[in-house]
């Protein structure tokens, strides 16, 4: 990776049904659930676009249509706030769609399902020899001065000799048992990942106290092990795991990096009622 190569495409996936949230996700997107005024993905997008991402690429279920039209425009409810002169609201509702270009790729129904099919189903946006960034679009990374922490994690990772980068958040030891735990050497000051071993049996059985913050920038060369986890006939879910285990054994590498912000997952109702409560604070 170096730092001559820029990074302006984002690739963030919102297909999954949300289930660890129903009822709720049954009539709302989880991508769409708020956190304060805002859903939460927006947090994740607010953050692409004060980093520099020019292209985002959303993956969406079929019958998605609450995020488009929210970055879509509303051209009723813009005449509506000119003509009560509420500008200031005007402007922020416009605002959503300035800064970035949204596209949409359709996850239906009959694709299979897990982690590396969104990354397959857009690999398509990604040029040879780019680098690009996945992040899920149920968490987001918050900074309460509200810098960015993608642009503090691409600037880190172009530091770094590696292929690629994904960041880490700590937990402590005795919560390990709950998460996907990342196993590294460290190389030249440089913590490489070897594997994630996810959920451990026991804190002692964990190979560190970093768990796997699902935020990833990856060099282009990675999308043909994705493509191949993605396509093969297996039972169960298509893990992207298994096509970074893939990609680093064939000899890439990935520097894992330390989040600097506050990690919030909205995927449960706990870390969603913490998120607000952080924001709104």
């Amino acid at each position: 990776m170096t730092q001559q190569t820029a990074c302006t495409k984002a690739i963030i996936p919102v297909a999954g049904f949300g289930t660890r949230r129903l009822p709720i996700t049954k009539a709302i997107e989880k991508c769409m659930i708020p956190v304060g005024n805002r859903p939460v993905v927006d947090y994740v997008v607010q953050d692409c676009i004060k980093a520099g991402i020019t292209d985002i690429i959303f993956v969406v279920g079929e019958d998605f249509e609450q995020l488009k039209h929210y970055y879509g425009r509303n051209i009723s409810l813009e005449e509506h706030l000119t003509g009560k002169g509420k500008q200031q609201q005007l402007d922020e509702i416009r605002g959503l769609s300035k800064g970035a270009r949204f596209h949409y790729v359709i996850q239906d129904t009959y694709q299979p399902y897990g982690t590396s099919i969104p990354v397959h189903l857009a690999r398509d946006f990604i040029n040879e020899g780019e680098r690009f960034v996945v992040v899920f679009g149920d968490q987001f990374i918050y900074r309460q001065d509200g810098s960015s922490e993608l642009a503090s994690f691409m600037r880190r990772a172009a530091e770094t000799a590696a292929d690629s980068a994904m960041l880490a958040v700590e937990v402590p030891m005795e919560e390990t048992v709950n998460y996907g735990i990342v196993a590294y050497q460290e190389k030249d000051g440089v913590r490489l990942y070897e594997k994630i071993v996810e959920r451990p049996a026991t804190p002692a059985d964990a190979p560190s106290n970093l768990n796997n913050a699902s935020f990833f920038i990856f060099e282009s060369n990675i999308l043909p092990f994705i493509s191949a986890n993605a396509e093969q006939e297996m039972e169960g879910e298509h893990y992207i795991i298994d096509a970074i285990n893939d990609y680093v054994a064939a000899g890439s590498s990935i520097a894992v990096l330390d989040v600097e912000g506050e990690y919030l997952d909205c995927g449960n109702v706990q870390g969603w009622l913490h998120a607000n409560n952080r924001v709104l604070g």
